[in-house]
């Protein structure tokens, strides 16, 4: 037998006359039941126009609702639910029935308790009929495979739900052993029929019935315990799995192909971040806000983030042609936004930058446009400054010409004792920033952070990819540490600083602990249900130029100011005059049409004294220096 058969061979009219049947069936057998099988032959009911207008009834509400339509292999607690109400309909109307032949004429025309029980009879046989097809199906067409015993960490609606979506999901092969109470209550107790365990029950569960995976549908769980309950399990070499969040099911309802395997990103997850969404909605509500880099991981984020706040429109500026249609759509068809228009431009091009501000008018910038890659920018120190120094000051002046009342740039932690072109280009960018901020009545406001999960050159991507592609994993150095914050934390925590600024300041942001990368790559690995050394090699390429052992986030003469925000805080840095900057700047960007780099290098630390090249071919910059 096969899947065509059931597909060819079964019309939608022959599941509705077996529907018909069962209701046939479930009348005449309540007969029996409610008369303990001894129908006496002076019944006041005539059983036979009883059962003709019951089934006549049934017949109507199928045809209405059209129960015998859906595919009975797919058959879920939805079909259930549909027959349940379809049934519970026609049994009122003819609940409604008896009551009107009781008062005309002082006599039901069936017995109560018989509607009754073929009401349950009803139900039960039409659901029993269809999960019975489910399961004769899948057994003849569906390879039986052996099931793997899970356990699910979590008891609440979450839990229960992921239990009976694998035990009626045809494409699941796991079998619900046991569950966790993340709360330690409820330990020695069933929830559906299955045990309940304590968390310090775990490794016991795990050897007593052969556990293979684990999978966490607490909603609510606190990332430190989930850090914990990962390295437990990667410990007993159980795989790690979880649901994804209720907004991503299906139609309402959870899929068995969306569990899928605990990533990184979700053990550098921190507590959620506690908003002033009351000040940041003020600052946003039907104001134009400009995001420039609105392609970007971090511009697109903004994007998001801004548009729950009613901006009058928000004006997406970047020059990736094929990321902002991606953008577009998912603002239409994802978040349901459409105040918002598409400029494609280059911020180095003052021209579409002053139509811009000409067109729109905005009243709150959120600069995120950037060169970042960090050894890139040392091979091409020309166009970091062009886009990170020049494009910035192009943004900020026509900010400040077209009377912007807020301008927060997105910098980074590689501005702090900048080592690299990159980082310096930022440095420079923040000063004039900070500088120009004096002069004019927009406030002019730097956010700094570091490494963002899954942004556009992250590490983590890369390392997923080549672990699936079976390694070697590169990391540049053992020792090498980063800082780790989510794109939407991090966004969060620029809406709450711009919310908060006013003007001058460098916020800074709170990353947590500094993270080593090898041992995020083993972690990723062992995540990856694959064994280093024996699946996967690591390697080690050597530091990039450029590149740090360890970030910043102040520079060694800064010191900071705590706000209202336990995770911001403002840095307090030397100032500069506007009009050296300026002249700086001037210098500096009037030099990029000869490329001689070491030439732009220099003037760049010149601006920037702190910034010693490591791993770089303009090492011999501060060598000289030294020698002076």
């Amino acid at each position: 037998m096969s899947e065509r058969f059931f597909v060819n061979h079964t019309p939608r009219w022959i599941v509705f006359l077996i529907d018909v049947m069962i209701c046939f069936i479930a009348i005449f057998s309540s007969f029996y039941i409610r008369f303990n099988f001894n129908i006496p032959d002076n019944s006041d009911h005539n059983i036979t126009n009883v059962i003709s207008v019951v089934i006549a009834v049934r017949f109507v509400s199928f045809l209405i609702f059209k129960t015998y339509a859906g595919l009975i292999r797919y058959t879920s607690a939805k079909d259930t639910e549909r027959i349940f109400i379809v049934i519970a309909s026609g049994s009122f109307l003819l609940f409604v029935i008896n009551w009107i032949t009781f008062l005309y004429k002082g006599l039901f025309f069936m017995p109560n308790t018989v509607l009754v029980i073929d009401f349950l009879i009803s139900v039960f046989a039409l659901t029993f009929f269809r999960f019975l097809i489910k399961w004769v199906y899948n057994y003849l067409v569906n390879p039986q495979i052996a099931l793997q015993n899970v356990i699910l960490y979590g008891i609440d609606n979450f839990g229960l739900t992921t239990k009976r979506t694998l035990e009626t999901d045809t494409s699941s092969d796991y079998k619900v052993s046991a569950f966790i109470d993340p709360n330690g209550r409820d330990g020695g107790k069933k929830l559906d029929g299955v045990s309940i365990y304590n968390p310090d029950k775990l490794e016991y569960v795990v050897e007593k019935h052969g556990i293979s995976s684990l999978i966490i549908t607490e909603s609510k769980i606190n990332p430190a315990v989930k850090e914990q309950l990962v390295e437990k399990c990667l410990e007993l070499k159980v795989r790690v799995l979880t649901i994804p969040d209720v907004n991503s099911w299906i139609n309402g309802q959870l899929s068995a192909k969306q569990i899928k395997r605990v990533k990184i990103e979700d053990l550098l997850e921190r507590p959620p971040i506690e908003l002033d969404t009351e000040k940041i909605k003020n600052e946003i509500l039907n104001k134009v806000v400009l995001v420039t880099g609105a392609a970007g991981s971090i511009g697109m984020e903004i994007v998001r983030q801004v548009s729950r706040f009613n901006p009058k429109k928000i004006i997406l500026f970047d020059q990736a042609e094929t990321p902002l249609y991606e953008v577009e759509l998912e603002l239409r068809e994802k978040l349901n936004f459409y105040d918002f228009e598409i400029v494609i431009g280059d911020i180095t091009n003052s021209y579409r930058v002053n139509k811009m501000f000409e067109s729109y008018n905005p009243n709150i910038v959120f600069h995120a446009a950037a060169y970042k890659h960090v050894p890139m920018m040392e091979n091409n120190p020309t166009e970091a400054i062009l886009t990170n120094v020049w494009g910035t000051k192009n943004i900020a002046d026509y900010s400040m010409l077209f009377g912007v009342s807020k301008f927060v740039m997105i910098s980074t932690d590689k501005a702090v004792n900048p080592t690299n072109i990159m980082g310096a280009s930022k440095r420079i960018a923040e000063i004039y920033i900070q500088a120009l901020n004096k002069e004019n009545k927009t406030k002019f406001i730097t956010t700094r952070f570091g490494n963002v999960l899954g942004s556009n050159g992250s590490v983590i991507p890369r390392f997923r990819r080549q672990i699936e592609q079976g390694g070697p994993v590169t990391i540049t150095h053992p020792e090498i540490t980063r800082y780790f914050m989510t794109i939407p934390e991090a966004c969060q925590l620029v809406l709450e600083a711009s919310a908060m600024g006013s003007g001058g300041e460098i916020f800074i942001f709170d990353m947590g602990k500094s993270v080593k990368i090898l041992d995020m790559a083993k972690r990723m690995i062992q995540l990856s249900g694959l064994t280093l050394g024996k699946d996967v090699n690591i390697t080690f390429t050597g530091l990039r130029p450029g590149e740090k052992l360890y970030e910043e986030l102040l520079n060694d003469k800064e010191n900071t100011m705590p706000t209202h925000h336990p995770k911001i805080m403002i840095a307090k840095v030397r100032e500069y005059e506007l009009d050296i900057v300026k002249d700086d700047i001037r210098v500096l960007i009037e030099n990029l049409p000869y490329n001689n780099n070491f030439v732009i290098v220099k003037k760049m630390k010149g601006i920037v004294p702190e910034f010693k090249s490591q791993n770089s071919i303009f090492e011999e910059l501060d060598k000289s220096v030294l020698n002076v």
